[in-house]
């Protein structure tokens, strides 16, 4: 099946993509980005060796071709090198698709990848990706001399000549990136070129400007939690909020609870005031959307506005939930999650895999509540 590049970038509205040439500094950008804004980074190098178990040879060969060692990886010439790198980004695009249209239908994701121009003409917005560059020269040694690549550092360094893999190497990503490196450069699309007197704070601070991910200026002491109870100024106030939000995915489900007011005994509502302004909610329920009737109570319905993401509101309105469960005698609260690495920052431990009402597996979480 072949999707019209439209209904592709609708699907991916919510992802903001780092991409450019290798020692650009993508991931740590990427990284930082995500730690003050508590957004989801999805890294394409990370995801290769789950997509490559799943893929098929006769459809992804690149992907699947194996090389005995050091030697024969580094001994093809500079074109076939080229060819295959190329190959293998071409097959893994469409896994990274698929992730990143699951992935970010309720949150924004940045995708640390490897796309060109011409691929972000198709996928996205000139708004949702930036290009971190770097002149495309010594980029070997710059790659090999990074803490989170020493497993290709030990592998290129394993060569019986280790100056001429390296030689190939370096040739192959100035042939791959050095056309790209200056027409990225002439082109109008957003980029960020890495120098000696770069730094993180600057270049974040310049991705985020362009991304418009600039944090609302509010002290975070005056945001205020609130229960939300029935046929209250507040109620309606919170339909109107949800009503306006960007979770399409559960919106109407929430306005109908909202409606009709399907909250029985202890389950409740919260949302996040900054000010008079609705700018975030959670619930606590006896169920989700999970067949599980032994399990509960749930934290479910967690929901920041954008503008307001990247001040742990959502870390406030799950600890404001976890003191009501805990006033009224539960031990613990779960939250289900298809990410790793989301709620443990909250004090989740995973507990296991849960299949939703739409036959969908997702991971459970549970926390344990002090007394």
């Amino acid at each position: 099946m072949i999707f019209q590049d439209n209904v592709i970038k609708e699907y991916l509205k919510n992802v903001y993509f780092i991409t450019g040439t290798p020692c650009g500094g993508k991931t740590t950008i990427s990284r930082e980005l995500a730690k003050r804004h508590n957004l989801l980074v999805y890294d394409i190098d990370e995801q290769f060796a789950k997509h490559q178990k799943i893929s098929n040879a006769a459809f992804q060969p690149a992907m699947n071709k194996v090389f005995k060692d050091a030697d024969e990886f580094f001994g093809r010439t500079v074109k076939e090198y080229k060819e295959w790198l190329i190959d293998n980004t071409r097959e893994q695009l469409d896994f990274v698709l698929l992730d990143l249209i699951r992935l970010s239908q309720n949150q924004i994701v940045l995708c640390d990848c490897h796309l060109t121009m011409e691929e972000a003409e198709k996928f996205t917005e000139a708004s949702r990706i930036v290009f971190l560059l770097k002149e495309p020269s010594n980029l070997v040694e710059d790659y090999c001399n990074r803490p989170d690549h020493q497993g290709f550092s030990d592998f290129i360094n394993s060569a019986s000549d280790t100056e001429k893999a390296k030689a190939v190497c370096s040739a192959t990503l100035k042939s791959l990136n050095g056309k790209s490196y200056k027409e990225i450069k002439d082109s109008d699309y957003f980029w960020i070129e890495r120098t000696e007197d770069s730094t993180v704070d600057e270049t974040v601070r310049k991705v985020e400007q362009h991304f418009g991910l600039v944090k609302k200026a509010f002290r975070m002491d005056t945001l205020e939690i609130r229960k939300v109870d029935r046929d209250t100024d507040l109620a309606d106030k919170l339909i109107r909020f949800v009503e306006n939000f960007s979770w399409e995915d559960v919106k109407e489900h929430i306005l109908w609870m909202l409606r009709t007011w399907v909250f029985t005994d202890w389950e409740t509502v919260f949302v996040a005031m900054a000010g008079s302004q609705i700018v975030g909610m959670a619930s606590v329920m006896k169920e989700d959307y999970y067949p599980l009737p032994e399990i509960y109570p749930w934290i479910s319905c967690v929901f920041v506005t954008e503008e307001y993401r990247g001040h742990r509101i959502s870390e406030k309105l799950i600890d404001f939930a976890n003191v009501y469960a805990k006033e009224k005698g539960f031990h613990r609260t779960y939250i289900p999650s298809e990410h790793i690495g989301l709620y443990e920052k909250y004090g989740y431990q995973y507990l296991k895999d849960i299949v939703n009402y739409g036959n969908g597996t997702d991971r459970l979480y549970v926390k344990e509540l002090r007394l």
